[in-house]
């Protein structure tokens, strides 16, 4: 008899294949895969601070109006005069977002070369354009020693008040990056905590919930953080606060819905029957069976959060300069749109488009993997 049931099976068929699980079907979605590599970079450029960027000061803000708004992969000769700086340490280093140099650094024009010396002479605002091709041997300059001068690579050129726009760029990052975490981390705790008691305890709870949720829905996003701005001030914190705490409001809807679909479960009856507390419950048992749709809203709330800062910024109500936001970049530079240097404004821009981008392809690629249809 077991020869006959082998003799009719279909030699491919196999009843105890298991399904993928979602990293694998979320790894052959090229285009999340994609925006996944993107933000992993980004989050070691901002790790990285001041020890990985080019201009490794605080906020990136060294500034040399003598050789401002240098064209990309400009190079400049640079002589460096030590000076007396106060240490800091690692942890402080990476909080405030560089360090104090131990040296003052005077972009310079080498006249001529000898042995063991140079003569150099300081560049002026007139010499900027002329920078790379310069050679004035016959007027006098410094002697300087060979040791004292360097070169520095300007990548993407400079800005207005001579900075690196690499390094500006890349400090951007952490602030972008910031911005998000902590605002969805700020929505997920808010939203989480009032969508499971809505859901969970129905009744008066639920209504007292949903009201106050569709008054905070009913303002626009931008205006309430505005708002928020206009009564606390602008500050780099009180932004986070500030978007943070109008992002919550799609998280307690989606999470209200899940947990009225799954409190009437056969799981969470046994749980009720067995005594478990109400906080046990909704943590322990309703929660972990929530959170698929919860994390695909909050990779698009972190794209949201991150335009928002950009928009604020822009406005001069987010990120305060001297701090490097893609925002404020765009607001110092967007009179350059018609000239030749118009990719100081355009460069940020699409570093803010590639990054809302990013999430937003990794938000869709949850949105697939997760599906437990598939």
């Amino acid at each position: 008899m077991e020869g006959k049931e082998n003799q009719f099976a279909h030699p491919n068929c196999n009843m105890s294949v298991k399904p993928d699980s979602p990293w694998k079907r979320f790894r052959r979605n090229p285009m999340a895969m994609a925006g996944l590599v993107f933000i992993v970079l980004c989050g070691c450029v901002a790790l990285g601070g001041p020890w990985i960027r080019p201009d490794g000061t605080r906020h990136a803000n060294h500034q040399q109006l003598a050789i401002s708004r240098l064209r990309p992969w400009s190079r400049v000769d640079v002589v460096r005069i030590p000076k007396e700086t106060i240490g800091s340490g690692v942890v402080r280093m990476w909080w405030e977002g560089g360090r104090e140099l131990s040296w003052l650094e005077v972009p310079v024009v080498v006249l001529g070369e000898a042995t063991d010396s140079v003569w150099v002479r300081p560049v002026d605002a007139a010499d900027t354009l002329r920078l790379l091709s310069l050679s004035a041997r016959d007027e006098a300059g410094w002697k300087v020693s060979l040791q004292d001068r360097s070169s520095r690579l300007f990548i993407l050129g400079t800005d207005t008040y001579g900075r690196d726009v690499l390094s500006r760029l890349m400090a951007g990052t952490s602030v972008s990056l910031s911005v998000g975490a902590i605002a969805v981390f700020i929505s997920l705790l808010v939203g989480l905590t009032l969508g499971l008691f809505s859901g969970y305890y129905r009744g008066w709870v639920d209504a007292v919930v949903m009201w106050f949720t569709n008054v905070v829905w009913a303002v626009p996003t931008l205006l309430l953080v505005m708002a928020i701005t206009f009564a606390f001030g602008t500050g780099f914190w009180k932004v986070f606060l500030a978007v943070g705490l109008t992002m919550w409001v799609e998280v307690a809807r989606v999470t209200r819905g899940q947990v009225l679909s799954v409190r009437e479960k056969e799981y969470v009856e046994a749980a009720r029957a067995l005594g478990l507390s109400d906080r046990r419950i909704m943590i322990r048992h309703i929660l972990p069976n929530i959170l698929s749709p919860v994390i695909v809203i909050s990779a698009a709330n972190f794209a949201s959060a991150i335009l928002i800062e950009a928009g604020l910024s822009f406005l001069g109500l987010g990120a305060q300069i001297p701090a490097p936001s893609w925002g404020n970049m765009i607001r110092e530079h967007y009179a350059y749109l018609t000239t030749d240097l118009a990719y100081l404004a355009i460069v940020p821009g699409i570093m803010i488009m590639l990054l809302v981008l990013s999430f937003m392809m990794i938000g869709n690629g949850l949105r697939d993997a997760l599906d437990v249809r598939r």
